[in-house]
């Protein structure tokens, strides 16, 4: 009798362990999405314009971004229980000073420390998951946890704009505290304590060159709109980084134990996924940030409608993924990411078109459409990246592509941020240029979006779908 009462136990243990690594999934999904609607709200308590608020979405990202590479070796070194318990306290330490920032530079600062948390909830709790459950049984476990992700962004941007509505901003930091006290107490009872055999020495000066990297590339595209910084020294910071990333590729070059193994960037399918993504995503990863802004700023609509028009976008996410597999199969990857590729670039630079005597129906359709075919992409370009890595690489390539993911979201909204604004120098600040200046800037993040079709069209013919282990997507999602 006792060892089925052990087996029961052990059971138990799991199932609550997948529950609480899917809230804290939830947590983060959430507070990537919620912010978006809220923005214009932010900047009018602020006393800011609403088209220089990016970078309180770009400080989230990027701190994400550069947290990443580090979170597994973080995790041999003190544990999982240790760290998420952590990863938790500071995201909800986070939240708590976003909900009483007084000025833009202090919301930003707390954003930064909000993604410091955020970044380990997801790799952290996938790596408890990883190694609570025997083989046969994690993909249904990772399945389980994934599902808030797909959650989150469907709430997200409703919440958002009701929270601002009818309450104010503030709230939707505060309502984290509740579930960040929850989650404190959860892991203290239920997360396993496991670490790696032995911590591995960490590439601190890969990590310095390409975190460096990162920081400057994305403050020289942010420079361009809500910095003001001059064009010289906008040219410098791109040059630094540029710079700093070609001296982490002579540096891996000649490590023992690179913080990423160049070998790494020999496999074909890798290489092409990992850069179709980056510029993919600078384009498409844009849209949850200029939607809600278009709504409300260029069209004048309120903050809650403005969230509930991100809701076809999601559902429609959600839908698209069951067909994803059979499209791959039939068309093979060149095909379908060169086609939906297009696609993706044609129905952003649509968004251009809409206007306030646009039909309800048409403007729905067009949202569902592009929540299709941006899902659809996100589908193609995970597999691709990812199904050949094989276990050698598997740890170090997903984390690099979880990397790649967020800094691309990141130069996405600095680089609409700098078109937003170049734009509106060029037209004015009335209320009929605005919209211009949002028309063209649509019609500009779509061709950087059909530019990726060339890398994609690298894929060699007869490519076909391979499961890999499920990934999350940021954002839009």
């Amino acid at each position: 009798m006792a060892p089925a009462v052990s087996a029961k136990s052990d059971e138990r243990s799991q199932n609550l362990l997948l529950w609480l690594v899917a809230i804290g999934f939830f947590m983060e999904t959430l507070d990537s999405t919620i912010v978006n609607t809220a923005l214009p709200g932010m900047a009018k308590s602020l006393g800011e314009s609403p088209l220089y608020m990016q970078s309180v979405v770009i400080a989230y990202s990027l701190t994400i971004a550069l947290l990443i590479p580090s979170s597994g070796w973080i995790t041999d070194r003190f544990g999982t229980k240790k760290v998420y318990l952590g990863a938790i306290l500071v995201f909800t330490l986070g939240s708590l000073c976003c909900a009483f920032s007084q000025s833009l530079p202090q919301l930003v600062l707390s954003r930064v420390l909000q993604g410091a948390g955020g970044a380990l909830l997801l790799p952290v709790g996938r790596l408890a998951v990883l190694r609570a459950f025997p083989a046969d049984k994690f993909l249904q476990a990772i399945s389980f946890v994934t599902i808030p992700g797909l959650i989150g962004p469907l709430i997200g941007p409703t919440l958002g704009g009701w929270l601002v509505e009818y309450a104010s901003w503030h709230w939707i930091f505060l309502i984290n505290i509740p579930v960040g006290l929850v989650g404190c107490w959860a892991t203290y009872k239920l997360m396993p304590d496991i670490r790696g055999a032995k911590a591995s020495r960490f590439d601190i000066s890969g990590y310095v060159l390409l975190a460096f990297s990162m920081v400057s590339i994305s403050f020289g595209m942010e420079g361009l709109a809500e910095l003001g910084l001059r064009p010289g020294l906008v040219m410098i910071l791109l040059v630094f980084g540029l710079a700093s990333l070609a001296a982490y590729w002579l540096h891996a070059g000649r490590t023992e134990s690179p913080l990423f193994s160049l070998n790494l960037f020999k496999i074909g399918t890798y290489n092409i996924g990992l850069l179709g993504n980056l510029f993919a995503r600078i384009g498409s990863g844009a849209m949850p940030f200029l939607l809600p802004l278009l709504l409300q700023v260029g069209l004048g609509y309120s903050p809650s409608y403005a969230g509930m028009m991100m809701i076809p976008m999601a559902v429609a996410g959600i839908l698209a993924k069951r067909f994803a597999t059979p499209l791959i199969t039939r068309a093979g990857y060149r095909n379908m990411l060169v086609g939906n590729t297009l696609l993706v670039g044609l129905t952003m630079a649509s968004f251009a078109l809409m206007s306030e005597s646009q039909p309800m129906w048409l403007r729905l359709v067009q949202l569902f459409f592009f929540g299709w075919v941006n899902s659809l992409q996100f589908t193609a370009m995970n597999t691709l990246t990812l199904k050949d890595l094989g276990s050698e690489y598997a740890s170090s390539g997903n984390s690099l592509y979880s990397m790649m993911q967020m800094l691309a979201m990141s130069l996405a909204v600095a680089a609409a941020g700098a078109m937003l604004t170049g734009f509106s120098d060029q037209f004015g600040t009335a209320d009929h240029a605005a919209l211009r200046t949002f028309q063209w800037t649509f019609i500009c993040m779509g061709v950087i979006t059909f530019s990726s079709a060339a890398i994609f069209w690298q894929v060699p013919e007869g490519e076909r779908k391979k499961e890999p282990i499920p990934q999350s997507e940021p954002s839009l999602h």
